[in-house]
């Protein structure tokens, strides 16, 4: 089991106050941990040094109310045309389905809005998915991400409509978080698959059981979107699908585990795209990498425990390109490869690509 930590429902931002260093130009954080490769770095930072970052130049700016828990990571850009002014914005989606627009600099909401369908509810933890990882409720769990090109945010929300539980991807204005796109669009995939909780042919995406707790990638175009689980209640995959940014039209869809079946004390088929939150690393020639968690594997189509490489969306699928697995899978205990996320190096002098992972 994945278990995940509580977040404020206060939103606390800690800022380099001004006073004593000189203001340079923000460099926007439109994804998980800044890039592609996901490695967390700001490569422009020129002004941090060990002798002004210290409690007299930093302290916390403002403190913002928001209406739910925080599990994605706040996004930033700066120089929006916003509130009747340009402005330093922060986006911040919470647990209770809303997406804000907060005034980086004093705190100021600028729009906020409600991604929960008319008639609907948010999604309950204990009544409806039967597991506290995150309580009381599930809206927006995965890090959105941002395209400054066309100035769209996507998301993916986990709602309660008419007694069903839907995930719906949104493409939201950053200006107005108004949608666009004539989004959004429900998720529904399904795979070719033998797994037991199919149909004997065919697997489908249940957005009960799906945690889309990972961030969101964009690409060349594409909206990578990826899901574990929900206190490992069975039986779930792990999934990947891809959006064009353009239209919302569903590109490909790939399934860590479409032919699971029992494997010893673990319940089948599992194979959950975790990754503590991070979402999927892309490199400079497209190629996708996750990570799976813990269930059936075997070297073929199901692909538990491993570190994974994908093509770019193909003929509505993601074309497997290589993969590695420790040689001791499917050991005794809750033991995941696949519960942080991958992280791209930079390419070696010789032209190697390497990663490192976690698990």
């Amino acid at each position: 089991m994945k278990t995940q930590t509580r977040r404020s429902k206060s939103l606390a931002i800690g800022v380099l106050l001004l006073a004593s260093i000189s203001i340079r130009a923000q460099v926007n954080v439109t994804t998980w941990h800044n890039d592609l490769a996901r490695t967390g770095a700001n490569t422009q930072e020129t002004t941090l040094t060990t002798a002004n970052v210290n409690v007299n130049n930093f302290g916390k700016l403002f403190s913002t109310a928001v209406d739910g828990q925080v599990y994605a990571q706040p996004l930033y850009l700066s120089g929006v045309s916003i509130g009747g002014g340009t402005h330093n914005v922060l986006y911040i989606a919470t647990e209770h389905d809303s997406v804000y627009a907060i005034d980086a600099d004093s705190g100021t909401i600028y729009a906020h809005v409600s991604l929960i369908p008319p008639g609907g509810t948010t999604v309950n933890s204990t009544s409806d998915l039967n597991c506290g990882d995150i309580n009381p409720e599930v809206g927006i769990t995965g890090t959105p991400v941002i395209d400054p090109a066309s100035n769209i945010l996507y998301v993916v929300s986990k709602a309660k409509v008419n007694g069903n539980v839907v995930q719906q991807l949104h493409a939201l204005s950053i200006a107005t978080l108004a949608e666009e796109l004539n989004g959004p669009v429900e998720i529904q995939a399904e795979v070719a698959g033998t797994a037991k909780d199919g149909d004997g042919t065919t697997v489908t995406f249940n957005p009960v059981l799906e945690n889309q707790r990972p961030g969101l990638a964009l690409e060349n175009g594409h909206v990578l979107i990826s899901w574990g689980a929900h206190c490992d209640n069975p039986p779930y995959h792990g999934w990947l699908i891809s959006y064009s940014a353009g239209t919302l039209s569903q590109e490909a869809v790939w399934n860590t585990t479409p032919d699971g079946e029992s494997n010893g004390s673990t319940q089948s088929p599992q194979g959950g795209i975790w990754m503590a939150g991070a979402a999927p690393a892309v490199d400079a020639n497209g190629d996708i990498y996750v990570t799976s968690g813990n269930g059936y594997w075997n070297g073929g189509r199901d692909l538990s425990d491993s570190v994974i490489k994908l093509g770019p969306p193909a003929n509505n699928t993601f074309p497997l390109l290589d993969y590695f697995t420790p040689f001791d899978q499917g050991g005794t205990g809750d033991s995941d490869v696949g519960s942080a996320g991958p992280i791209l190096f930079p390419t070696t002098s010789s032209g190697a690509q390497l990663l490192v992972q976690q698990g």
